[in-house]
C-alpha cells in the first residue's frame, strides 16, 4: 500500500521536485498546497499519512500551520522541509510536534528516508 503523501510548499518547482523524488510505487501524492493554510485545509479533506511542509511561505507559515494540523487531528505526521537549516527553526519544529526535519536541497535518498520512517512511526 501506498503511503499518502501531502505536499505543503510555495515554490511550483519544489512541489515538483518532491514530486519526482516520490514518484515510484511506494508513495502516492493525495494533494498539494501553496501555503499553510491551503494545507491544512487540504488535510482536512484528505487525510493524507505524512505530511511534507515547508517553514517560509506566505498567508501562513510551515511553524503555524504544523500546530493548526495538530489542532486538527494530534496524531498528524509532518516532515518539515525547509531551506531554513537554521539550527533554531529544526529545534522549534520538533519540539511543535514535527517528526522529522529535511533541509533543502535534499537528496532524494534523504526525503524517501524521512517520509518512509515517520510513515511507520506510530503517534507519539
Amino acid at each position: 500500500m501506498s503511503i499518502r503523501v501531502l505536499v505543503v510548499d510555495d515554490l511550483p518547482m519544489m512541489r515538483a521536485a518532491i514530486r519526482k523524488a516520490l514518484s515510484h510505487d511506494a508513495f502516492l501524492i493525495v494533494g498539494e498546497a501553496e501555503n499553510g493554510r491551503d494545507g491544512v485545509l487540504a488535510y482536512a479533506e484528505k487525510r493524507p499519512d505524512v505530511v511534507l511542509l515547508d517553514i517560509a511561505m506566505p498567508v501562513m507559515d510551515g511553524i503555524t500551520a504544523l500546530e493548526k494540523l495538530l489542532v486538527v487531528d494530534p496524531g498528524a505526521k509532518v516532515v518539515m522541509c525547509s531551506a531554513l537549516g537554521e539550527k533554531e527553526m529544526v529545534m522549534q519544529a520538533l519540539r511543535r510536534g514535527a517528526r522529522e526535519f529535511v533541509v533543502k536541497p535534499f537528496t532524494t535518498e534523504r526525503l524517501v528516508s524521512a517520509v518512509s520512517k515517520v510513515a511507520r512511526s506510530h503517534a507519539s
